[in-house]
């Protein structure tokens, strides 16, 4: 059985106060008159601290601009979205830019390392735009790096990562701000089943660890349903599946 997650709130209800990140009558198009395409027909959607989220759907159907309406690199053409009970639409641009770089961490489907860097100097390069000295940001990289078992690889140039390397080196590096929430979309979706099944199980122990909240967009509905909740997106509308 699946409900649609609506509200007729236009601002966050009272009894959201454990909600990290909301959004009300979220809403996205592109063009115009008879050329305009919806892509987001009105999202309601409220997580609490702590949860780990899968957003299913086939390509196409706005997964991706969802994510990145959350993490505020696109804008709604209307409608909101809440970081723990503000309205992100409400941010001067130091402040969007701050909320990006510290309280979001976005792990993207094809990881966009820079392949004559080393995986700890790609790992650092978020603290080093923050102005971290060079040998502290390398520093904490290199711990990152444990965190994910890659440890030994750490010295190694991004480009001679295997695929399933890169894309840990990519989930160190959206960590290394220690932001409350964790966006990735389709991350194993250019791995295998067996490195995407040892990516995902690997994001789900950082998310436990490290108490992050943590939405995840992918197709496959395998690793979907390990998530504490599973919301499709289609035709504009976001559900959710089960009870």
């Amino acid at each position: 059985m699946s409900a649609e997650m609506t509200t007729s709130a236009s601002t966050p209800a009272s009894g959201a106060a454990h909600a990290l990140i909301e959004t009300r009558d979220l809403r996205k198009s592109y063009g115009a008159g008879a050329a305009e395409i919806n892509v987001l027909s009105g999202i309601n959607v409220s997580v609490k601290a702590g949860e780990l989220i899968a957003v299913t759907g086939p390509s196409g159907t706005g997964k991706s601009t969802f994510l990145h309406l959350l993490a505020a690199l696109d804008t709604p053409t209307s409608g909101t979205v809440y970081f723990d009970r503000k309205a992100i639409d409400s941010f001067r641009e130091s402040e969007l830019a701050d909320y990006r770089n510290r309280s979001i961490g976005f792990v993207w489907q094809r990881h966009h390392l820079l392949a004559d860097f080393t995986a700890a100097e790609n790992v650092a390069m978020p603290l080093l735009m923050r102005g971290a000295g060079y040998g502290e940001a390398l520093e904490t990289a290199e711990r990152w790096l444990g965190e994910v078992g890659l440890e030994s690889r750490a010295r190694q140039r991004a480009g001679e990562l295997s695929g399933g390397e890169q894309q840990r080196v990519a989930i160190a590096r959206a960590l290394v701000r220690q932001p409350a929430l964790l966006l990735a979309d389709e991350p194993t979706g250019d791995l295998d089943e067996r490195n995407a099944m040892a990516v995902f199980e690997l994001m789900q122990r950082l998310h436990r660890e490290h108490r992050l909240t943590s939405i995840l967009a992918t197709h496959n509905t395998v690793l979907a349903g390990r998530a504490d909740r599973v919301l499709q997106l289609e035709h504009g509308k976001l559900r959710q599946v089960g009870t």
